[in-house]
């Protein structure tokens, strides 16, 4: 049975810290690190609807891995950030504990993905 990548957890909680960093980022006035974050962070999510999309365990798993290497660069942006005090250090602590959960889950479901080889996939 076919789920939409919109109904997985995953999907929405990556969407809602895009949509939070864009507001954290609103007024910060480095360019280079703001678009550099903003496109890890919707990176994420856009990788897990298409992965799910490809119509395959395989496709999609490699998606998964993409999105979790745009995680690892978010969380890394964020250190960044924070410590050259370009960000409050709060929002960016919240946003790394949130996209470290994401990445956890995202490992999960390509764990899962992995027991569950379809044979076109073979």
């Amino acid at each position: 049975m076919y789920y939409s990548y919109e109904n997985l957890d995953v999907w929405k909680r990556s969407v809602d810290v895009a949509v939070k960093l864009y507001a954290v980022l609103r007024n910060c006035r480095d360019q280079g690190i703001k678009d550099q974050m903003l496109r890890s962070a919707v990176s994420i999510p856009s990788n897990v609807a298409e992965g799910a999309e490809r119509g395959s365990r395989k496709e999609f798993a490699r998606f998964l891995r993409i999105s979790k290497g745009s995680a690892a660069e978010l969380r890394t942006q964020l250190h960044i950030a924070g410590r050259a005090c370009i960000v409050n250090a709060r929002p960016c602590a919240e946003i790394q504990s949130e996209v470290a959960e994401i990445s956890r889950m995202l490992q999960g479901l390509v764990v899962s993905l992995s027991r569950g080889k379809e044979s076109r996939d073979s």
